[in-house]
């Protein structure tokens, strides 16, 4: 397979339009059931490790800020490394990002999250 494989949005594993959708739809219950037990978030410098600190993450990320997140592009590194590139608006200090949800799956599961400019 060659090095970072565009995909079309549909084309990425469902766990992770799973997470994603949840995550739009500010669905922390269906959300979390996309990662691993010990799985790793890792985002804007923050880790959080594990189902209860990853739960905390996401319903603090669907209150803090209202924004629009739309996937702009999609790729496979290898077989079980995505990236998931988002533009996000909203009312959040800059108002807008483009950022690059990078996945780690195991057993059809995310087993790591890094969120990154």
């Amino acid at each position: 397979m060659h090095d970072n494989q565009l995909l079309t949005p549909d084309a990425l594993p469902e766990v992770i339009t799973r997470y994603l959708k949840a995550h739009r739809a500010h669905d922390t219950a269906t959300a979390v059931t996309a990662f691993t037990g010990e799985a790793t978030v890792i985002d804007d410098g923050n880790t959080y490790q594990g189902t209860e600190e990853i739960e905390g993450w996401l319903s603090r990320s669907a209150t803090e800020f209202t924004y629009t997140i739309h996937l702009t592009n999609a790729q496979q590194t290898d077989a079980t490394h995505y990236i998931a590139t988002h533009h996000l608006e909203g009312n959040f200090p800059g108002g807008t990002i483009d950022l690059r949800y990078q996945f780690t799956l195991r057993d059809d599961l995310i087993e790591r999250l890094v969120i990154e400019p």
